[in-house]
């Protein structure tokens, strides 16, 4: 919700612009790959075109590796593992994002959070959901921050100083997941989602905020496998249940009430926002309620909206 406006603006933009009529193409390059050209369409749409190929693909050949190319901003990337997954597939998918972040030791922003998503199938219903930023935490969270005018851990970010700092609206870089840790797999999944696909990559990448007229020319990179091409379906889905159960069953260290299995924690939350709905701050609720069309303050800004 903290990016309703800035999509509403961007995708208004979109579809006035001479090229709104987006021609995807879709370049099977081996009996495993593909390559969809997004000609910067919506991300979301792009993005779940791109991973409905690489699952039927994976049913007939194993496996499946589909690039999507010259696309906009996708949001949750969870949501495309997780086709993968109610398919019966392991889900894998990575993508790039605006340069906000320094490198570990640096003082100058580089990557983008660049996000890395995985979901598998467990018994019945069951799916195990992990999608993570490549930073302490994501750009997202601090934009939820400012729209509740919340203070954030100094562990998240750093000032224009490079000091660490509580104040969202004084962000001027994220910090990389584990330092080091991080900050690799931030620079693998752009050389896999952006290098690879020939695509701008590190500080090139466009931000969001830059020209909302203009496409991003962003790149996505889809992972799925198929169990029974390794073993069988039943007995990984069977050992997939056995897992999640027996970490639900670890005892929990002092402070804690609970071991989750990764992603446990927004399932539930997920859930109970279906049953008792969607908290909405003032100032997006307002928005959504007017008829305003256009939020052109997000025009010109840097990755950070400033």
């Amino acid at each position: 919700m903290a990016r309703c406006a800035w999509n509403t603006t961007r995708n208004a933009f979109q579809k006035a612009a001479p090229t709104a009529n987006r021609s995807f193409v879709l370049r099977k390059t081996g009996p495993c790959s593909a390559i969809l050209h997004a000609d910067n369409a919506a991300g979301q749409v792009a993005a779940k075109m791109g991973m409905e190929h690489a699952i039927k693909t994976a049913q007939q050949n194993g496996v499946a590796v589909v690039g999507i190319s010259r696309m906009g901003h996708s949001g949750a990337i969870s949501y495309f593992v997780q086709q993968a997954a109610r398919a019966g597939f392991i889900g894998i998918s990575m993508c790039q994002s605006d340069p906000m972040v320094v490198p570990f030791g640096g003082a100058e922003i580089y990557y983008g959070t660049n996000p890395l998503a995985f979901a598998a199938p467990g018994e019945g219903d069951e799916i195990l959901t992990f999608d993570m930023a490549t930073t302490v935490q994501a750009w997202g969270k601090v934009l939820d921050a400012r729209s509740r005018n919340m203070s954030i851990p100094d562990t998240w970010a750093v000032d224009k100083n490079g000091v660490p700092t509580t104040d969202p609206f004084a962000v001027h870089a994220l910090l990389p997941a584990a330092g080091p840790k991080g900050y690799g797999l931030m620079m693998m999944i752009d050389v896999l989602s952006g290098v690879l696909l020939g695509l701008p990559f590190g500080r090139q990448v466009s931000s969001m905020y830059d020209d909302l007229h203009a496409g991003r020319n962003l790149g996505q990179l889809h992972i799925v496998i198929n169990p029974n091409f390794f073993s069988s379906s039943e007995l990984f889905r069977q050992h997939l249940s056995q897992t999640m159960r027996e970490l639900n069953a670890i005892t929990p260290a002092p402070g804690f009430n609970q071991v989750y299995y990764p992603g446990q924690d927004q399932d539930i939350k997920q859930r109970k926002a279906a049953v008792e709905g969607i908290e909405i701050v003032d100032d997006i609720y307002q928005y959504l309620i007017s008829d305003a069309l256009y939020n052109t303050s997000y025009e010109t800004k840097n990755p950070f909206a400033q």
